[in-house]
């Protein structure tokens, strides 16, 4: 098993949300590259994740830990999981 298969990601999400889309396409991708868990969470289902990330979405979380937003930056990104 590799190491990134020990990682859970999750993107927190809007819909409608067009950078929301590219990073779900991108996450998937690697995903199925790498083998990690991933789940994805819509920002406004729940007002605590509301208000931590509403401005932010979409947002990666590695193993629960905000890692970034926006985009993802898969060099960064597949650092990250092989730590």
């Amino acid at each position: 098993m590799s190491a990134t298969a020990d990682h859970h990601v999750t993107l927190i999400t809007r819909v409608g949300c067009h950078l929301c889309e590219d990073a779900s396409a991108v996450l998937e991708k690697l995903r199925a590259e790498l083998g990690f868990g991933y789940d994805e969470l819509d920002v406004d289902a729940d007002r605590d994740r509301r208000n931590e990330y509403s401005d932010r979405v979409p947002v990666i979380l590695i193993d629960g830990q905000e890692h970034g937003y926006w985009r993802v930056e898969e060099s960064r990104f597949q650092a990250a999981l092989a730590r």
